[in-house]
């Protein structure tokens, strides 16, 4: 299993980006994904997830700023960040909680290698 993150790029403040996360290989269902924010001298933050039915929670820094949203035919999470600050700059990573068979007894949870992020002030 593998999971893709692709749209990072630069954008200055007050500017908008959709990133999307692809899960291939061997997969039966997705369960929960989630998008995490690693910013450079900074703790890995969860800034994002959202449940196999589409409900999503946010982190209080990007409420109202992000929407996370996924498409389950396809096995795509998106990010679509608006009214993007300086602060929003990191690498984002994309995790998600995967049955890779039917037959499996547990999901695995399983992380990609993330797309930066750049926000110029």
């Amino acid at each position: 299993v593998q999971l893709q993150a692709s749209g990072g790029g630069s954008v200055q403040a007050g500017g908008s980006l959709r990133i999307s996360c692809v899960a291939s290989g061997s997969i039966f269902s997705v369960n929960y994904m989630a998008w995490y924010r690693q910013a450079a001298g900074k703790q890995r933050e969860l800034i994002a997830d959202i449940t196999s039915s589409g409900i999503a929670k946010y982190a209080d820094s990007v409420e109202g700023r992000f929407i996370i949203s996924r498409d389950n035919r396809k096995k795509t999470m998106y990010m679509d960040m608006t009214r993007m600050e300086p602060e929003d700059t990191g690498v984002y990573i994309c995790a998600a909680n995967i049955w890779e068979k039917p037959e499996d007894t547990l999901a695995i949870d399983h992380e990609g290698q993330g797309t930066q992020v750049t926000v110029s002030s």
